[in-house]
């Protein structure tokens, strides 16, 4: 399906009858990354939109800010959902926490995974290099994406090669990769941790016990100035735990989800 949000055509899917549940996928996925979930849950009617430039949804004006990605999600929740619960895995989850700050009324409940809030320099640098890489030399940044999705998974069931493939495939011309990479850099100057105390709705955090990229400390980060958060952490699994521990990771979102909505 899809549907008109300001500058953008914004592909998504939806799944299941009951509360509205919103997904938010993370940099260099698109909404098929939440399938199992989507499929797992029950009681509960989801949807999963692709970022702008990623997958099937068009690029549009992109400032390279988390502010016009929250805004994104704003638009997708006025125009098609209604006030939901939202689960946002990486820069989805950043996503998440600055449209429940900003609007109060639509963001009922936030279900961050793999997620950080502030942006230090080496992850700012990390984030300049892939950018460059896909500006200059495509058939390199495949390279380093490959070796990335490697060093995000610990499972030797996984096969690395199908699902960097995969990104691949949602990355597509690289705009809406350097757009939202460029969002993420931006928490290096303005973290989004500074705007978590506007945020009053419920915050479940989960997080894998080998994720290298968004640690404990992250979660610890957050909850310090979250008074209504928990902490969920999924063991045997690095940042991408959505394939280290798929059934534990659906579980584990179920679980989060019926507290509040139910």
């Amino acid at each position: 399906m899809k549907v008109t949000l300001a500058d953008i055509e914004v592909e998504y899917t939806v799944h299941g009858e009951g509360y509205p549940v919103v997904f938010i996928h993370g940099l260099a996925e698109d909404h098929r990354s939440w399938k199992h979930v989507q499929s797992s849950l029950i009681g509960f009617k989801t949807y999963a939109y692709t970022l702008r430039g990623h997958g099937g949804s068009s690029a549009g004006k992109g400032k390279g800010s988390l502010e016009q990605l929250g805004q994104d999600l704003i638009n997708f929740l006025e125009t098609v959902t209604g006030p939901a619960q939202c689960v946002g895995y990486s820069l989805g989850g950043t996503i998440v926490l600055w449209a429940a700050a900003e609007r109060k009324d639509l963001v009922l409940h936030a279900v961050v995974a793999g997620t950080s809030t502030i942006v230090g320099k080496q992850a700012a640098d990390y984030f300049l290099n892939r950018i460059q890489a896909i500006r200059s030399d495509f058939q390199h940044f495949s390279k380093l994406l490959t070796d990335d999705t490697k060093s995000q998974i610990i499972s030797p069931a996984v096969n690395p090669d199908e699902v960097a493939a995969r990104r691949l495939e949602a990355i597509g011309d690289g705009i809406g990769y350097i757009n939202a990479a460029n969002a993420m850099r931006g928490m290096r100057e303005t973290p989004l941790t500074d705007r978590l105390a506007d945020i009053v709705c419920p915050v479940d955090i989960i997080g894998g016990d080998s994720d290298l990229f968004c640690p404990r400390k992250a979660a610890e980060i957050m909850m310090a100035q979250l008074p209504q958060s928990r902490y969920h952490e999924i063991q045997s699994a690095g940042h991408l735990l959505s394939l280290d521990q798929p059934k534990a990771y659906a579980e584990q979102i179920q679980n989060a989800l019926e507290k509040i909505g139910k």
